[in-house]
């Protein structure tokens, strides 16, 4: 396997752990706790996915082909709650985590050197990839970090757990040295 070949192997199990990792905080919540903002200069889950739906959309829509910045595209909106239900919040946090799936799908390791552009700035394919890889993980810390604030009873462990570092490192030193993809017990651990 060459290496544009394992880079864009990797993204993709990098990307499906952030997915995973905001699911299973949504997973521990009230349906209601997802539309709660403790003052107007934060916003809440349902509209932190709003946004990173959005920016999935248009970023990962004609990935090769269209400025990443849709004309269609209207951020300010992203951030005006305008959705219900909890079923609607998931709706709008899997089209968006869809269209980005799908471009990373139809990519070929010979096309990660291409410029594409984003507010007419050009990037390689790799260089879009990464921003996009720290912009989401980024909001998903969000949802993570304010579910645990809403939680109303104990919190299930997206990580390793408080005070548990030492059990952690000892089962992995416990097992043979391997080349593998961190996100791949995470991603079992997760399910």
């Amino acid at each position: 396997m060459n290496a544009d070949h394992s880079y864009l192997e990797s993204v993709k199990k990098q990307f499906l752990y952030y997915k995973m990792l905001g699911e299973k905080a949504i997973d521990q919540l009230e349906p209601t706790q997802l539309f709660v903002s403790f003052n107007d200069d934060t916003n809440s889950i349902a509209t932190i996915i709003k946004h990173i739906s959005g920016n999935m959309l248009s970023r990962w829509t004609d990935f090769l082909t269209s400025d990443g910045e849709k004309e269609w595209r209207n951020r300010d909106t992203e951030f005006e709650n305008d959705l219900q239900s909890k079923e609607e919040v998931l709706q709008v946090w899997n089209k968006g985590w869809n269209c980005l799936e799908n471009a990373l799908e139809g990519l070929k390791p010979e096309q990660l050197s291409d410029i594409i552009y984003i507010r007419n700035e050009g990037h390689t394919v790799i260089e879009a990839i990464n921003r996009q890889l720290a912009h989401y993980p980024y909001h998903v810390g969000q949802i993570v970090f304010y579910a645990k604030q809403l939680k109303n009873s104990e919190w299930n462990s997206l990580s390793i757990p408080k005070n548990k570092s030492g059990n952690y490192n000892a089962e992995k030193f416990a097992k043979e040295k391997e080349i593998k993809n961190f996100t791949d017990d995470e991603l079992k651990r997760l399910k």
